[in-house]
């Protein structure tokens, strides 16, 4: 299986660079199921590896002028804020066993999992979609705009914090929508501001646990060398077409979340 986790971690990279988001969403299930890590620690990885490959993924933007600054500090300051009480102090008080239905048990490692695949099927259902960018109305002025990208850069820390998940797939339609953001524009600022919530997620709850850096590393430079490959995919193909791909393949997976933890 681990081979499979291999090729897969390629992809985590390559819709990084591609769209700008949605390798976070594969990063968690391919570390629980192909590498077989316990779920809460895969979330941390995957913080190092979403992180660690955004960044990177964003220097070609960062040369083209294709990131907002002001926008990272706006959207990245509650999130950080979201991710650090989270990890510090959300996560640490949810029980091992949850509650017992019959022959049941609601482990932590589940529920973690079950969350991861809630999200993953708004992030599924967005990238199938037709993409329409919403209208804000005219009386909406831009410091409401900001209003809401602040409640929202919250509610994508709370995400990161919790289940490890970058949030690009949320990140960028605020971005295009409540900002007025161009396309690339917020591909580009996306990637930094995943990096920042990761790495900082990451490092915040670091020190609690035992980290394998040789396995951690080899999943990183995979997806770093998949983050160049959609990079430059994406100059030659239209990365909005290829989304609803990446959604299917994602639902999938949901699929066999759901049957895996529950139903087998």
């Amino acid at each position: 299986m681990e081979i499979f986790g291999y090729i897969a971690s390629v992809l985590i990279g390559v819709s990084l660079g591609l769209i700008g988001g949605g390798g976070s969403i594969f990063t968690v299930p391919v570390l629980v199921y192909f590498f077989g890590i316990d779920a809460f620690l895969a979330t941390e990885y995957s913080l190092f590896i979403v992180g660690t490959s955004s960044i990177i993924g964003s220097v070609s933007y960062f040369k083209n002028g294709l990131v907002n600054m002001k926008t990272v500090l706006i959207f990245g300051i509650p999130s950080v804020i979201s991710i650090f009480l989270t990890r510090n102090f959300l996560l640490p008080i949810i029980p091992d066993s949850i509650f017992k239905f019959g022959n049941f048990v609601m482990t932590k490692n589940i529920f973690l999992l079950l969350i991861f695949a809630g999200l993953m099927i708004a992030a599924s259902y967005k990238m199938i979609r037709k993409n329409k960018v919403l209208e804000i109305k005219a009386t909406s002025s831009q410091k409401n705009n900001a209003f809401l990208a602040v409640g929202e850069g919250s509610v994508v820390g709370f995400l990161t914090g919790l289940v490890g998940a970058g949030g690009g797939f949320m990140i960028i339609p605020a971005l295009v929508n409540f900002l007025k953001m161009p396309m690339k524009v917020a591909i580009g600022t996306s990637l930094v501001i995943i990096s920042v919530n990761s790495l900082i997620g990451f490092f915040s709850s670091v020190n609690h646990l035992k980290i394998d850096w040789s396995f951690l590393g080899s999943i990183s430079a995979i997806a770093i060398v998949g983050i160049f490959i959609g990079t430059q995919l994406s100059k030659k193909i239209n990365g909005e077409k290829l989304k609803p791909v990446f959604g299917w393949f994602i639902l999938i997976m949901v699929v066999y979340i759901i049957l895996k933890e529950i139903i087998l």
